[in-house]
């Protein structure tokens, strides 16, 4: 399966400001891309690409005083498959664990765990360890909180959104991700493309915050907003939690006046040529009317 994905972010800065962006797919997809999968502006600037610890791909630029338009615009190949299911999917004792995994049970800036973890006992601690602990995790989260764009803050953390009983698509993972890290399952944040792949339309297109769990050797995707497996999802960003992949780190003041983002299943198996032509033209696709937070 093909999906188009792709954003326009028009910002304003009254100064020049250095801008850290995570605005491209992950280093681990392996399918074909086709496209400008990176980050390109208008006007033309100088970009400067990085990995972080996490593989993320980063792109750091100065943006000048006045209007800047970042953008990108690919077609990406995907399974097809939604998210794997594996009720026999076992928690492994702490001591077993990987080493790489460990970084992911504990606390961390917008999953405070340590918070959560007496209600994570009283809510959790009778289910059956491994995925059906996860699931009532994702659950209690999908249950629990309202999603709407007015209820996020750049500050919200899990136990706030705990409290709130509200948030957007971050805090769904952040407040999931705690959960587990409480109960003793690694957990860590991803954030990506995710459109209305067989699915009824949603509204205006936006990226998407999911989370997985480590289970039975190996990361499984859960997604407690919708709490059902989906199918398309092109990973961005991975991390301890938000403040690891966030769409722009500003070391200065800017104003954002755009933003659009699409994702879209390309019919059938078109050629390279087909697809390259698709690309000469941009979607014509909703834009968010409010600056979004997840």
């Amino acid at each position: 399966m093909f999906i188009r994905v792709g954003y326009e972010i028009v910002i304003e800065s009254k100064a020049e400001t250095v801008l850290i962006l995570a605005l491209s797919p992950h280093s681990s997809i392996d399918g074909r891309i086709i496209g400008a999968p990176g980050v390109q502006t208008e006007p033309e600037l100088p970009l400067e690409e990085f990995l972080d610890s996490f593989g993320n791909r980063l792109t750091r630029l100065r943006a000048p005083v006045g209007r800047l338009k970042l953008w990108s615009d690919c077609i990406v190949e995907v399974d097809g498959k939604p998210d794997e299911f594996n009720w026999n999917a076992q928690q492994e004792d702490v001591g077993d664990l990987p080493p790489e995994t460990l970084q992911f049970l504990t606390a961390s800036r917008y999953c405070d765990s340590d918070a959560l973890a007496p209600e994570a006992l009283r809510l959790f601690g009778d289910t059956p360890p491994g995925w059906a602990r996860v699931q009532a995790i994702c659950n209690h989260v999908h249950n629990q909180l309202t999603f709407g764009y007015g209820f996020g803050r750049p500050t919200k953390t899990a136990s706030e959104a705990q409290r709130e009983k509200t948030g957007v698509c971050r805090d769904f993972a952040h407040l999931s991700i705690a959960m587990c890290r409480a109960m003793n399952i690694p957990a860590r944040y991803a954030s990506g493309y995710l459109g209305d792949v067989g699915v009824p339309y949603s509204g205006p297109g936006d990226f998407c915050a999911w989370f997985e769990a480590w289970l039975g050797g190996r990361w499984y995707t859960f997604d407690a907003r919708y709490n059902t497996p989906r199918i398309g999802r092109v990973l961005m960003v991975r991390g301890r939690d938000a403040a690891d992949g966030a769409m722009i780190t500003s070391f200065g003041a800017y104003d954002l006046k755009e933003f659009r983002v699409w994702t879209d299943e390309v019919p059938g198996t078109p050629s390279d040529a087909a697809m390259n032509d698709m690309l000469k033209t941009r979607p014509k696709t909703e834009a968010l009317t409010l600056a979004p937070t997840d």
